[in-house]
């Protein structure tokens, strides 16, 4: 089940799931740098700046979630326990269907990530050698035709 996560209590349970996924995932960045990106997610407080939406299990358990602004998705992150069970693929057809989300930032050194929004039908449209923060991290801009 897809339910909104808006609420503040639940942003430490979203920030734990965002670290595993991570810690998972971004093989390109160092330990150090997984803190520094998690202290400017809390004291920015990301979080509350994108409508979050999280993918909860049959018994209350919360899987993962997506982060969204008014016209891309901002964040997709599924604890690792959980990816390859179709969690990642119905929260993305959940901004495609019912919010119409056409639009995603991705790591280009995530591979699993960029292979997942390829094989969903999203195409890369630009790719920027650094991300938002001005660091070494290539950034493939992609949109669902």
């Amino acid at each position: 089940m897809i339910k909104s996560s808006n609420l503040t209590e639940e942003f430490p349970e979203i920030l734990s799931i965002w670290e595993a996924s991570v810690k998972a995932t971004h093989h390109f960045l160092s330990p150090e740098k997984i803190q520094d990106i998690k202290q400017i997610i809390v004291r920015g407080n990301l979080f509350a700046k994108v409508e979050i939406y999280s993918y909860f299990d049959l018994n209350g358990r919360r899987l993962g979630f997506l982060g969204l602004s008014k016209n891309k998705i901002e964040m997709l992150f599924i604890h690792p326990d959980f990816r390859g069970s179709g969690v990642g693929k119905a929260l993305t057809e959940f901004a495609l269907s019912t919010k119409n989300i056409r639009r995603v930032d991705v790591n280009e050194q995530n591979g699993q990530a960029v292979g997942f929004y390829k094989k969903i039908g999203f195409k890369v449209i630009k790719r920027n050698p650094l991300d938002a923060a001005g660091n070494p991290f290539p950034i493939l801009e992609m949109i669902f035709e």
